[in-house]
């Protein structure tokens, strides 16, 4: 299944000019099988989100993207925000006591400079310094292709996530309507609801792709 596991929509995210009828409808036509609603900070009620997906005949399943002081991290299972979760740690604990999964985005984000040298040097000095970053030691997985980041970020991430020798994602990050249809995120796991995504984000068994690669090889075949 190819689901979109990082979107955006308004005015829960007061930064993304999309209306969940606007993704949803946009994300089927281009042969995704479902999305993440992750608004920044903001939970949807889970009722909300299953009407949603019940309209529009699709999977639609609810997430958060949680800002830490240790970078944004996507979090699927939990329900509302509590105080404390700019900790990493603590939306850790909330999340394992819910059952739920955790991936984190975009890790390019301030710590690889597209404008610094890119000699080996200090190349690997940024991803020895990504390294460090102590929240990827609780999430599931790393998101290695954002449609929001660049070539190089995206290979940045890519880099990190080989290194930890941990699974990858991709998602369009979108916010506006060009923005569906970059990446997205194939599972082997037949997934129909919140609890089958959290399970097949557990299992690893996943790889991020580019859409219009993966429609169009998949339509070839």
């Amino acid at each position: 299944m190819l689901i979109d596991i990082h979107t955006h929509t308004y005015p829960t995210s007061d930064d993304s000019s999309l209306s969940p009828e606007e993704l949803i409808i946009h994300s089927k036509n281009l042969g995704l099988d479902g999305i993440c609603i992750t608004d920044h900070d903001g939970f949807w009620d889970p009722k909300d989100v299953t009407q949603l997906g019940e309209i529009h005949d699709f999977l639609v399943i609810p997430g958060c993207e949680v800002t830490t002081e240790e970078g944004h991290i996507l979090v699927y299972g939990l329900e509302k925000y509590i105080f404390g979760m700019h900790k990493s740690a603590f939306v850790k604990e909330l999340v394992d006591e819910a059952k739920g999964a955790m991936v984190i985005a975009h890790p390019y984000r301030r710590v690889y400079r597209e404008n610094a040298p890119q000699d080996p040097d200090t190349y690997n000095e940024m991803i020895d310094r990504g390294l460090r970053n102590k929240a990827f030691s609780l999430v599931d997985a790393v998101e290695i292709k954002n449609g929001r980041g660049t070539l190089k970020e995206n290979e940045f991430s890519k880099n990190l996530a080989s290194k930890l020798n941990m699974p990858s994602t991709g998602a369009s990050d979108a916010h506006k309507l060009s923005d569906i249809g970059t990446y997205a995120t194939y599972f082997e796991n037949n997934i129909k609801n919140l609890e089958d995504f959290i399970l097949a984000i557990k299992s690893g068994r996943f790889y991020a792709t580019n859409v219009k690669e993966f429609t169009l090889q998949t339509a070839n075949s």
